[in-house]
């Protein structure tokens, strides 16, 4: 294999290469059954093999009519975007804040800490259940806690009863967090996903770096409780779109090669109880007729679709689930991507909890709403980053494989982390410095919109690698990344007493420092990457584990 990578010694296709000069636009999982057998897009996707193949039923979400799954992508997506902006939002008012409540900046920025810390422990909760019994009381669930929540914050009159809040809103912020990319798996197409993931992505965007430019001057005009009323005001607006218009999108599909079988079996009672038995108990009291070996279900009414609990979608044990995101944790390439994407982001999560006892104090002297205004510097270079970081990804991989003899493999996502390792290095000793030395603002707050940046474009290869590397497991391994939850409660908890005691010079050194050792683990991984996947791949008795019973 060229350029430093390994090859396997006892599997020849190690899960995750692909040979892309004998490629048709047959999925691999589906090139067994003729080609004539499967479902193809409509309209202008009509030469496109659909992928997964959906049923026949009405109510498998895959056949829902286009604007359904659009408008519910819109719902969740803007709660995400709400959910995103929840955390940072406090952050240009911090001084002000703390005042309010008789409390240090570094006491205030520990109720930061703790709300990461409930999402990441309640990412271990949700996910098992969302995959269990269902999205969608998860989801309404969420809405509910964060409702609530905001409602308790905005009332709150002394600091516990304000951390009080923070933490129960942590406990709900989880699920938007991973169940989005599922939902987006639930009810769209192979070849429709990356566009509603870019339209995700930019909710997040605007949540997170539009949130705290926007506090600036509710804080400044209307007081700090205000930004939790409006938050209030918001999810009470979601709240009743989620119960009425996201309907479960969960949905217990049969292999296409199952589905096929059923059609071509004589007996009729066999073809019935072979058909429901990989069903939900709810989705059995649907059922009308059996014709030609396929099940007909009733259409779901809107009423039916409001139940907020539609049965068990596996048989996986609960407690199988909850241990899987622990396991996979351990995988070479998951522990990376922990890794890069776990510290960058948890080092620009320091910026939101340090920026205003840095900008609002000599020589910047900002106030609260200029200090909300920073978050301009990393909205846009973030914006840039993802506009980028895509075609970046896939010309790079398109032309190693096309070097590579056609063949493509996961490791193939890692040399764009070159990119955003300058960038980062750039940003995150840039604003250390330039603080330290005081130059115009324009320095520090460039340097915290390149670190934000290169987050941006180190995700593409962070998440393409793990897609692409451990595909039916990434909705365990993206749990397993958000974990990072923990290392960003460690740090933030008392990050502002280390900026007090040693300086902002030598905190940003030590952040950049460890940036530096986590980008250089990619290395190894690009050389031994392959071989680990091969060792993973020959495990039976993991692979009896983390795939479904």
């Amino acid at each position: 294999m060229p350029w430093g990578i390994l090859d396997d010694k006892y599997m020849e296709r190690v899960p995750g290469n692909i040979i892309l000069a004998d490629q048709t636009d047959v999925p691999e999982e589906y090139r067994n059954i003729s080609r004539d057998l499967l479902k193809h897009g409509t309209g202008k996707f009509s030469h496109i093999i659909l992928a997964p193949q959906p049923t026949d039923s009405p109510n498998d979400p895959l056949n829902w009519p286009t604007w359904r799954k659009d408008l519910i992508l819109v719902i969740v997506g803007l709660s995400a975007g709400v959910v995103g902006a929840y955390g940072p939002m406090l952050s240009p008012g911090f001084v002000e804040i703390a005042a309010a409540l008789n409390i240090t900046v570094n006491t205030l920025s520990q109720a930061t800490a703790w709300v990461i810390l409930l999402i990441g422990i309640s990412l271990f909760i949700f996910n098992p259940l969302a995959k269990k019994i269902g999205r969608r009381p998860v989801y309404v669930m969420s809405s509910i806690i964060m409702l609530s929540g905001s409602i308790w914050g905005a009332l709150a009159k002394d600091y516990n009863s304000f951390l009080g809040s923070r933490m129960w809103s942590g406990l709900g912020m989880a699920p938007y967090e991973v169940l989005v990319q599922c939902t987006i798996a639930d009810i769209y197409y192979v070849h429709q996903r990356a566009t509603r993931i870019a339209l995700w992505n930019m909710f997040l965007l605007c949540g997170i770096s539009g949130g705290a430019l926007i506090a600036g001057y509710i804080i400044e005009d209307q007081g700090w409780q205000w930004t939790l009323i409006w938050c209030a005001i918001i999810f009470g607006a979601l709240l009743p779109l989620v119960i009425l218009f996201v309907p479960e999108t969960a949905y217990r599909r049969r292999s296409y090669e199952q589905f096929l079988a059923a059609r071509s079996m004589p007996n009729r009672d066999e073809k019935s109880d072979i058909s429901k038995k990989d069903i939900p108990s709810e989705q059995e009291e649907k059922v009308e007729n059996v014709e030609t070996g396929v099940v007909t279900e009733r259409k779901q009414s809107f009423l039916q679709s409001l139940k907020l609990w539609g049965g068990v979608y596996t048989d996986t044990p609960l407690w199988k689930i909850f241990l899987r995101p622990m396991v996979v944790f351990f995988y070479p390439g998951v522990l990376w991507g922990f890794l890069l994407y776990g510290i960058t982001l948890t080092w620009i999560v320091v910026f939101s909890v340090v920026n205003a006892v840095i900008f609002t104090a000599p020589p910047y002297n900002f106030s609260v709403s200029e200090t909300g205004l920073i978050s301009l510097s990393p909205f846009i270079l973030t914006f840039i980053g993802e506009v980028i970081s895509g075609p970046l990804n896939d010309w790079v991989c398109m032309y190693l494989a096309k070097k590579n003899h056609g063949i493509y493999l996961p490791e193939f996502r890692l040399p764009p982390i070159i990119i955003s390792f300058l960038i980062g290095v750039v940003g995150f000793f840039g604003f250390g410095a330039t603080v330290h030395y005081q130059t115009h603002w324009t320095g520090p707050v460039l340097c915290f919109g390149l670190a934000n940046m290169s987050l941006a474009i180190s995700n593409a290869s962070v998440f393409g690698y793990i897609i692409d590397a451990h595909k039916e497991l990434s909705e365990e391994a993206f749990v397993a990344i958000n974990a990072r939850n923990l290392l960003t409660f460690g740090l933030t908890y008392f990050v502002n007493d280390w900026l007090a005691r040693d300086g902002v010079l030598a905190v940003f050194n030590v952040l950049g420092s460890i940036f530096i050792v986590v980008n250089v683990l990619t290395i190894p991984l690009w050389i031994f990457g392959q071989r680990m996947r091969g060792y993973i791949a020959r495990n039976e008795a993991l692979h009896r584990f983390m795939h479904e019973d």
